[in-house]
């Protein structure tokens, strides 16, 4: 594409600039190892900055990352498992992860979304995609072309705090025109039903109703992520992508420091510089006695989005999708028409769980057979509740694979199941399950934890927060804690 050269050289730029006035006296803290942690580390380590980067676990990567859940011989990934941001980061573009073990897997088709008579397919290609629905292609092309065409400016844009000043601004404004209606209200676009579950499918990751304001937004730059970048995994598991992180950590000189959690800021020995890859309760706790009043109010007011109900299987075979298509698919969206998934998006937000629900299912082993024994495989899907739910949703997650795939349940060997409260339990960040970092309505993707263009500086000197609870938000891109880095460097300098 035209514009990756552009993108990639002002990438360039940026870290010239970062590691041109180098900081060998300065040390930092960075307390949490998700992405963003990793990723905030990585830009103080590449500065010159001396950093130690605190996990309270025995393996760094936070929800990033894969393990034998079920039986030997069967990897799992234990929280994310595909990857459209990773590969759009304008930050993690820029480092040499191939060099420490990291290998994508390309899906033959990102996307695969069943339906009675056929299922909707998202493919890698644009026109491929269009082609395929028909009556709708036209329209399909006119809404997704724009933003392919022009990704990599619209990721420098959009993977940042919203509030900032645009340096493509008629761009922004396009895709503001699109992204900020509801799913319910764009899907009018189209005419077919194959075309509006599809978008239905993509927007129903925002883990809001349908008929919320922005839920567009996420619709639109998981189709685009799909047409520019794909959706791939890495290959061997999830933790391969943050293993590879932290080996380039440790090439440029950083420490990392496992199993040693941090339950106070005073723990810490003494530096110029920490961030901290975590929520606002926990930051709540970490700073408790040193926060102003009225920051750690807007804290408090900080609002979690539903739960995750999680199921990781260990499969004797392929799953048996009615529509052979589907197997060609890494992730697969279940829930039928968008009316269907309309309704059970909204049932969390009333309280309650859907019947029929929505479920996001991601199949690696027919593209990666590294992840289970020779014939066999693996399967990993969720769906979502009310935030901190012990309903069981097991019976309805599998009645909606069963479904798009009669005889799945006859070939599961063992499954693996995670509530919102065992994924608390597991990691802190995920707040009742919550597996996005906050609830994504409107007004707290503005003010994420709190309003304004910076928000990852606490009033704390030299302490600023970068966990998928700040811009830009979920997801596995680095970008929060690449800006909060940025952030506290140009402060250090500011204060020398």
């Amino acid at each position: 594409m035209a514009g990756r050269p552009q993108r990639r050289r002002r990438q360039t730029r940026h870290h010239r600039a970062m590691t041109s006035a180098q900081l060998p006296r300065r040390r930092a803290h960075v307390v949490g190892s998700g992405p963003n942690g990793l990723a905030a580390a990585i830009a103080l380590a590449q500065a010159g900055v001396r950093v130690q980067l605190w996990e309270g676990s025995a393996v760094a990567g936070g929800a990033l990352g894969s393990a034998e859940l079920t039986l030997p011989g069967f990897v799992h990934d234990l929280g994310s498992a595909i990857h459209p941001l990773a590969v759009s980061s304008p930050f993690f573009q820029t480092l040499p992860l191939h060099a420490f073990g990291l290998r994508w897997v390309h899906p033959d088709v990102p996307m695969a979304h069943p339906l009675d008579g056929g299922a909707a397919l998202l493919y890698r290609s644009l026109e491929q995609t269009a082609d395929a629905l028909g009556d709708d292609g036209p329209a399909y092309r006119r809404l997704f072309a724009p933003l392919v065409q022009s990704w990599d400016e619209l990721m420098d844009e959009f993977l940042r705090p919203l509030l900032h000043l645009p340096a493509h601004p008629i761009l922004l404004a396009r895709f503001g025109l699109r992204a900020l209606p509801p799913t319910t209200l764009l899907a009018r676009l189209f005419r077919t039903r194959k075309a509006r579950a599809l978008l239905a499918g993509l927007a129903a990751h925002s883990a809001l109703p349908l008929s919320s304001p922005a839920t567009s937004a996420f619709a639109l730059m998981l189709g685009g992520a799909a047409h520019a970048r794909g959706w791939p995994f890495p290959h061997g598991g999830a933790g391969q992508l943050a293993g590879a992180l932290e080996a380039y950590f440790k090439f440029l000189g950083g420490e990392v420091i496992l199993n040693r959690p941090v339950t106070h800021l005073r723990e810490l020995p003494p530096a110029e510089i920490t961030v901290l890859d975590v929520g606002p309760p926990a930051l709540l706790k970490l700073a408790e006695g040193r926060l102003p009043e009225h920051y750690a109010a807007r804290l408090r007011q900080f609002r979690y989005g539903p739960g995750a109900f999680k199921v990781d299987y260990a499969l004797s075979g392929p799953v048996p999708w009615t529509d052979p298509a589907v197997g060609r698919a890494g992730t697969v969206h279940l829930g039928g028409r968008l009316s269907e998934i309309a309704r059970a998006e909204a049932a969390p937000h009333q309280g309650r769980v859907s019947p029929q629900p929505y479920v996001l299912l991601a199949q690696h082993t027919p593209f990666d057979a590294s992840r289970a024994p020779a014939g066999q495989h693996t399967a990993w899907a969720y769906v979502h509740l009310p935030n901190a739910s012990a309903d069981d949703a097991l019976p309805y997650l599998e009645a909606q694979i069963e479904r798009a795939a009669p005889g799945f349940s006859a070939l599961v060997l063992k499954r693996h199941v995670s509530t919102p409260a065992m994924l608390q339990a597991w990691n802190p960040n995920l707040v009742g399950g919550d597996v996005g970092g906050g609830s994504n309505d409107l007004w707290q993707l503005l003010s994420r934890p709190v309003l304004g263009p910076e928000p990852y500086r606490t009033p704390l000197e030299g302490v600023y927060l970068c966990s998928a609870s700040t811009p830009p938000g979920g997801g596995v891109h680095g970008m929060a804690g690449y800006w909060a880095a940025r952030l506290a460097l140009r402060d250090a300098r500011q204060r020398s």
